[in-house]
């Protein structure tokens, strides 16, 4: 436990060093291009900001993309300030490109941190609210429709006629329709028909 904690404080330690450290050098850059006073210890703190939200959307696991793309903007303007102050650049006489850099740094940092803190990450499988079964309906039964109308031509009802009177005179029963179907030797919709008519007219 106590080996476990000395590596934690040492860990610490060294995250506080740099941090420092870098903060110095963001501050150094930001004087030394025109930001003095108060603006230029806004500038590592809006930094490190713009890191930590980087850092805490990389470890969210929503929009990955945009956490590393926001943390390497941030990252390289911290190491950028740490080896401009290693003696590579003359602090007395920064150049222009510089200046604009860090003029247009707080629209930058402003705009990364709104995107980084306010963007609503889309939901996943896990989270999305489970939707209750609905119990299907039952299958709407089918509307029955009138067969259709066959027309039928009034020679071969009257021979029907004939044939269905002849058969009533000869059983005594009125003639079925698969009989009539024979007789007249025509289709099974035709042979409806004309048993339909024949009822309606009672013969």
């Amino acid at each position: 436990m106590r080996a476990q904690l000395a590596r934690v404080d040492a860990v610490l330690v060294q995250a506080v060093i740099a941090a420092a450290l870098s903060f110095a050098h963001l501050h150094d850059v930001a004087s030394a291009a025109g930001q003095d006073g108060w603006k230029a210890w806004a500038y590592p703190i809006s930094v490190d900001l713009l890191l930590v939200a980087a850092w805490r959307r990389l470890r969210s696991g929503h929009a990955r993309a945009a956490g590393w793309c926001w943390f390497v903007i941030a990252l390289a303007a911290s190491l950028g300030a740490n080896v401009a102050t290693a003696g590579l650049l003359d602090m007395g006489h920064v150049p222009a490109w510089l200046r604009i850099l860090v003029a247009g740094w707080p629209a930058v940092a402003f705009l990364g941190g709104t995107l980084l803190a306010h963007s609503v990450p889309k939901p996943t499988r896990q989270d999305e609210e489970p939707v209750e079964d609905v119990p299907a309906s039952p299958p709407e039964a089918p509307e029955r429709t009138q067969p259709p109308v066959v027309p039928v031509p009034a020679a071969l009802l009257d021979h029907a006629r004939k044939l269905a009177a002849d058969h009533h005179t000869r059983t005594g029963t009125a003639i079925d329709t698969p009989t009539l179907r024979a007789r007249l030797g025509v289709p099974a919709p035709m042979a409806e028909a004309i048993a339909a008519q024949l009822t309606k007219t009672g013969s």
